[in-house]
C-alpha cells in the first residue's frame, strides 16, 4: 500500500540573529534536522519525545504552518513542500491540525457554531443552511450537547474545549489530522476519553494521525507505530509493540523505564538520564545523545549513527540510530 504521508529528510533551522536590527545571522537553532518518515492510509503514527526535541515543529512543517528549511513532504501524489498559492490553498482541505491548547486555539469571541463552521465558510462549501446543518452534525459526533451550537468556548470544559476544536478540524472531511499533544493539558481521565474519542472516529473515517505526545501511554493506546525523537532527529522507529516490548535505542529505554508501574511487585531496571537536554544550536559531536547516555563509548562521540535495521533482516520495519543498540538489546 502506498503511503499517504511521505516525508523525506525534513529540515528547519532557525537563525539566530545578532547585531543592528537583527542584521547578522550569528547561527542556528536546528529544530528539525533530517527527519524521514512514512504513515500509511488509516494508520497513526506516534512521534514521542522530550520538550524541545522538535516534535511540534516537525508537524507544522508537514502542514507548511511552518515553512521548511529543506526536505520533501508528498501527501499522496502531491508535492506538499513545492505548492504555492492556490494550489497549496487546495490541499490544505486534506491536511488539518488539532492544537496542545483547547482554550487558547478557540476564538472567545466567536460562539461554537459559528468556529467549527469557520473552515466552510472559508472555502464556501455549500450554502449558509447547509453549513450550519453541518457543524451541528459535526458537534454531535464529537458528543457535545445540542445548545453548544450558540454558547461561547469559556462556558465549556477543557475535554470539551478540545471536542470542539476536534469537529473544526472534521469539518472539512481531512484524510490526514495532525494532533500535537491534543491530550497533554487535560486531567487522565479526560485525556482517556478524548483519545477513544480519536480511535472512533478513525475506524468510522478512516483518518489518519501524525500523533505527537511527550506521554508514552497515551501514544501507545492509540498508535500502530512509534518514531521516537531526540535534539531533532528520530532515534528509532518501530511498530508500538516493538517499541515497548523490544526497545533498541537507550534513549527509548530510559523513556519506558521512566514510566510508573501501578504494581510493586513489578520489577523494572531505571536507565538514569544524567544532565539536560543539550541546545538545538550547540548540537553535541557523534551521537546527539551521547552526553547524556549511559552506554555511550568513544565511537558515540565520534561518529553520528544512521537509522538502520535491528535484527539480521535489513528488511526490518524496526529502525535505530545506535552504535550500541546490540548492547543496549541485552541489558
Amino acid at each position: 500500500m502506498s503511503p499517504l504521508l511521505r516525508v523525506v529528510a525534513l529540515t528547519k533551522h532557525f537563525p539566530i540573529r545578532k547585531g543592528f536590527f537583527g542584521s547578522r545571522i550569528a547561527g542556528l537553532v536546528r529544530a528539525v534536522d533530517g527527519v524521514s518518515f512514512e504513515i500509511a492510509p488509516g494508520e497513526t503514527l506516534g512521534l514521542v519525545g522530550e520538550s524541545g526535541c522538535g516534535k511540534s515543529t516537525t508537524g507544522r512543517c508537514v502542514l507548511r504552518l511552518i515553512e521548511p528549511t529543506a526536505g520533501e513532504i508528498h501527501l499522496g501524489d502531491a508535492p506538499v513542500h513545492a505548492l504555492k498559492g492556490g494550489a497549496l490553498r487546495e490541499l490544505r482541505r486534506e491536511m488539518q491540525i488539532i492544537f496542545q491548547d483547547p482554550h487558547g486555539s478557540l476564538n472567545p469571541r466567536m460562539r461554537i457554531g459559528e468556529i467549527v463552521r469557520e473552515p466552510l465558510d472559508i472555502f464556501r462549501i455549500g450554502n449558509a443552511r447547509d453549513r450550519a446543518a453541518r457543524a451541528r452534525e459535526l458537534l454531535a459526533t464529537v458528543e457535545l450537547p445540542k445548545d453548544a451550537y450558540n454558547r461561547f468556548p469559556h462556558e465549556f470544559s477543557g475535554g470539551q474545549r478540545q471536542r470542539i476544536g476536534i469537529a473544526r478540524a472534521l469539518a472539512l472531511s481531512p484524510r490526514l489530522i495532525v494532533c500535537d499533544e491534543p491530550v497533554s493539558a487535560l486531567d487522565v481521565s479526560i485525556q482517556a476519553q478524548v483519545v477513544n474519542l480519536l480511535k472512533r472516529l478513525q475506524d468510522e473515517l478512516g483518518l489518519t494521525y501524525l500523533f505527537i505526545a511527550h506521554d508514552l501511554a497515551v501514544v501507545r493506546h492509540i498508535s500502530n507505530r512509534v518514531a521516537v525523537m531526540y535534539l531533532g532527529k528520530i532515534v528509532e522507529i518501530a511498530s508500538a509493540a516493538d517499541i515497548y516490548d523490544n526497545p533498541a535505542h537507550p534513549y527509548t529505554l530510559a523513556l519506558l523505564s521512566a514510566i510508573p508501574v501501578p504494581d510493586p511487585t513489578v520489577k523494572l531496571r531505571h536507565v538514569p538520564l544524567t544532565g539536560e537536554v543539550p541546545s538545538a544550536a550547540r548540537v553535541p559531536s557523534g551521537c546527539r545523545f551521547h552526553p547524556r547516555c549511559p552506554f555511550a563509548e568513544q565511537i558515540c562521540r565520534e561518529s553520528e549513527p544512521e537509522l538502520t535495521a535491528v535484527g539480521s533482516s535489513q528488511k526490518s520495519a524496526h529502525l535505530c540510530a545506535c552504535h550500541l543498540r546490540d548492547k543496549v538489546a541485552r541489558r
